[in-house]
């Protein structure tokens, strides 16, 4: 097979199993029985609520939690059977900004590297500080750079071997608009270089602008994972906005409506399942309640219908 065509990551029947932590506790389920592939070049996202399982999934891959079973492969390498050439291929940008404070950019780097084993003459520090847009502080205390100097930093600190995967977990969380229109620039032109991402965010109009293709994890196992638009085209639910020629004093009812709820002295916002009524039957029962029509909009389901959709039916399926 053309390595070219594999993927970059590839997890099969992935599960672990936290032991209890003291007396009286019960071992925890933190994923289970979880597969999918991401494939090379990609930006993949990982999504979640809190608690889903993301975060135990991404320390499986950079070698920090053993998996209790299951099988993981990174680029090509097993983690148990070639874990050096695994760990090799992956760059990990986590959420908690670590670095020692009174080290330099620099230094932080060309530490980073020597872990790694990188040769002094094939390090590449000064030009991923170029790249972060961080030449100007390389030999500054890292303590005294901004929050989005750091966050920085912490791509560049996972670059440091040339890793052809890039994970960031959560990397824009708490931080302002600004710098999360800097961080995704940087993301965008490391995979137009080539090197396939995976993104871990809670903001879903980033993944639904960024990511080609989408897993979502809940209570631990998989819940979805579909090409982007393939996973927004699932959501049911489509909102008509109708704005009529007079006041109203409360929301329009019928039981064909999922949800209707007052905008304004004149207009109401009325939710349906797409699946059972078009937008069309939707003003038709409002003109059969004697409302005149004077205009409509309507709202396409976005990723984060899906999202709710999907955690939700999953609750709903789950035995009381």
């Amino acid at each position: 097979m053309n390595p070219l065509a594999q993927s970059a990551i590839s997890i099969r029947n992935l599960s672990k199993t936290y032991a209890p932590t003291g007396k009286g506790t019960v071992p925890k389920q933190a994923l289970t029985d979880v597969s999918f592939d991401v494939p090379r070049g990609m930006i993949y996202g990982l999504l979640g609520p809190n608690g889903a399982g993301k975060s135990t999934l991404i320390n499986i891959l950079a070698g920090l939690v053993s998996k209790t079973q299951g099988e993981v492969s990174i680029w090509g390498f097993d983690i148990d059977r070639d874990r050096r050439n695994a760990k090799a291929s992956i760059g990990i940008v986590p959420q908690e900004i670590v670095f020692d404070p009174f080290f330099s950019p620099i230094e932080v780097l060309d530490v980073m590297a020597g872990y790694y084993g990188v040769p002094k003459a094939k390090r590449r520090s000064a030009e991923l500080l170029r790249a972060v847009r961080l030449e100007d502080k390389a030999h500054a205390y890292a303590r005294s750079l901004s929050g989005g100097m750091k966050r920085r930093l912490l791509v560049a600190k996972a670059m440091v071997h040339s890793p052809p995967i890039l994970v960031l977990d959560e990397p824009t969380a708490g931080v302002d608009v600004d710098l999360r229109r800097q961080l995704w620039e940087l993301v965008t032109e490391l995979n137009q270089q080539g090197v396939t991402v995976v993104l871990t965010t809670h903001y879903l109009e980033e993944a639904e602008q960024l990511c080609d293709r989408i897993a979502i994890i809940n209570h631990g196992r998989l819940i979805a994972d579909k090409p982007t638009r393939e996973l927004i085209a699932m959501a049911r639910e489509k909102v008509v906005e109708v704005t009529i020629d007079q006041p109203i004093a409360k929301a329009l009812a019928h039981p064909a409506f999922l949800k209707s709820e007052l905008t304004d002295d004149n207009t109401v916002a009325i939710t349906f399942d797409k699946d059972q009524l078009t937008a069309g039957e939707v003003l038709s029962l409002v003109q059969q309640q004697g409302c005149a029509i004077v205009d409509v909009t309507t709202r396409e389901p976005d990723l984060e219908d899906v999202f709710v959709q999907l955690t939700r039916d999953q609750r709903e399926d789950q035995p009381a």
